[in-house]
């Protein structure tokens, strides 16, 4: 049985072949608010940077995103932070947000 970090970096490694990829569980700062559960893995933060973002906006890219994991946010996954960023972008992070 897979986790759902691993399943996450999965359906993200297949569809947007990244430069680079994180995928943070977070639950546990969120012990006791909405949508917790004690089992973990409800919150995540995903750090992504690919070519397929380039040029986009960031709600275009969060919308990328958030439509390879809508399985995951219909299945138990209650908050996701996003930081994209095309490949042109460097660290500074002018391309990179967080929802």
């Amino acid at each position: 049985m897979t986790t759902r970090r691993e399943r996450i970096s999965a359906a993200l490694q297949k569809a947007f072949s990244p430069e680079s990829l994180e995928v943070i569980d977070e639950s546990h700062h969120h012990e006791g608010h909405g949508g917790w559960s004690e089992s973990g893995e409800t919150h995540f933060r995903i750090r992504i940077k690919s070519a397929a973002f380039d040029g986009k906006s960031r709600l275009s890219q969060h919308r990328l995103v958030n439509d390879v994991l809508k399985d995951e946010l219909q299945g138990g996954l209650h908050a996701l932070a996003i930081e994209a960023q095309g490949s042109g972008v460097n660290g500074s992070g002018a391309n990179s947000s967080a929802s």
